[in-house]
């Protein structure tokens, strides 16, 4: 049976720790606890030994409880060692190696990998003295899930902060589990030299296939001019190498952009709406598909072969257009072959959430990633983006953040929903 030891930090996260401790035990986990002092004032040890069905560990100096188990064995008798959530004060203990409490020194003596899901307000996130704390810890062999974007629990609060979703770090837990299985190097292995090895990073999405689509599209009006936007696509490329960072073999559909292809990213380069459609279409079967190109919705019914010549006296010419066709609505709405996940963008400039509630529903989307492209944002051509993630349950608004940043929280969110996904099967 898969060993996992959960040690659970004071944090108002803290009560997700029964979900994880629940889903855990649904997959064939046997999980044992630590609970810091601080976890206590959130949930108690009673509810967390009622569903692990272990006694809970929470007193180093617990007479009893070192006679029966011992801080040495709870670190050796483990696959894995998680930590959520992971505070700041708990951080900065493990990166400087303390072990005046039976979590810090069960993580002091573990041969384990380690995995950490940190927790806290965005300011204490974004400080530098956790900042470098991570540093270290990542130094060590420390694997870190999260923290993710959105609402804190204090009131007007919102940010980088939020612990992992319990489908995420579920995803994650198996991922390394699997490593384990693999290879015994990790954070507290001791390779033949007697120095700790650092491990491999885990990869959430491998196995799975991820398509993108990105930038404008180019309708022809003549051989020479054409129909576009202002779309970089800067934000749909970011997506494509945060994909293939988690371990996805990635699809990339782009429309012309000035951005080099991504390394390890299958390209397809693309100038009209249906060139886009077919080159999608090609890449079916996936698991998630992110559409964040900026299609064109209209094109010229005829463009002109040559360049359209000014004629004196003659007036504008007269142009028919045709609507393109919809790639994500076609993709969303398919009876075979639909992605498991299916997330399309909004580029608004008004009503923008309202606008992205309707867009998800008229066209069977799964999530709906709304964005304004006022000109004053910046948005288009700019490193930075400002989303709201539209689903089912409600709607989220992220902070301001940088593209990649954008990137890597939708992804992280999207291995959770396919781990999810996959329990309710």
């Amino acid at each position: 049976m898969k060993r996992v030891l959960l040690i659970i930090g004071g944090g108002i996260a803290a009560y997700k720790c029964l979900d994880l401790i629940r889903r855990l035990g649904e997959r064939g986990f046997a999980v044992r606890c630590v609970m810091t002092k601080a976890a206590q004032e959130f949930i108690t040890p009673l509810a967390v030994g009622a569903i692990s069905n272990e006694r809970v560990a929470t007193d180093l100096f617990d007479l009893e409880g070192e006679r029966e188990i011992g801080h040495i064995r709870l670190a050796r008798e483990t696959d894995l060692v998680v930590v959520a959530p992971a505070t700041a004060d708990l951080l900065a203990r493990m990166a400087q190696g303390q072990g005046n409490d039976l979590a810090t020194a069960v993580l002091l003596a573990t041969r384990a990998r380690v995995l950490v899901a940190p927790a806290m307000n965005p300011a204490m996130w974004s400080h530098p003295a956790t900042q470098r704390n991570v540093r270290q810890l990542e130094a060590d062999g420390v694997q870190f899930i999260g923290p993710n974007a959105g609402e804190m629990a204090e009131k007007g609060e919102a940010g980088v902060g939020r612990m992992a979703e319990v489908g995420e770090i579920v995803a994650r837990i198996e991922s390394l589990i699997a490593d384990n299985e693999e290879s015994a190097s990790g954070f507290g292995f001791l390779n033949v030299s007697g120095s700790r090895a650092k491990p491999e990073p885990s990869l959430p999405l491998a196995g799975r296939h991820v398509l993108v689509t990105s930038g404008p599209t180019h309708e022809p009006i003549d051989s020479v001019r054409y129909i576009a936007n202002r779309s970089s696509g800067k934000q749909g490329h970011a997506i494509a190498v945060a994909a293939r960072r988690l371990g996805a073999r990635v699809t990339l559909v782009t429309g012309p952009v000035q951005l080099a292809d991504p390394d390890g990213v299958e390209t397809h380069r693309v100038e009209t709406a249906n060139e886009m459609l077919a080159a999608v279409e090609a890449a079916l079967p996936a698991d998630v598909a992110v559409f964040a190109a900026a299609v064109a919705d209209w094109r010229v019914a005829a463009p002109g072969r040559g360049k359209i010549k000014k004629a004196p006296n003659a007036g504008p010419p007269q142009l028919e257009l045709v609507e393109n066709p919809d790639i994500l609505r076609t993709i969303a709405k398919r009876t075979s072959r639909r992605p498991t996940l299916v997330v399309g963008f909004a580029a608004e400039t008004s009503a923008v959430i309202e606008n992205a509630q309707g867009k998800r529903k008229s066209k069977s989307v799964d999530w709906i990633v709304a964005n304004d492209v006022s000109e004053e944002t910046g948005v288009f051509g700019g490193e930075r983006n400002r989303v709201h993630l539209v689903t089912p349950q409600g709607v989220e608004s992220w902070p301001e953040m940088s593209k990649a940043e954008v990137a890597d929280a939708l992804l992280a969110r999207a291995a959770g929903f396919l781990t999810e996904a996959r329990e309710q099967v």
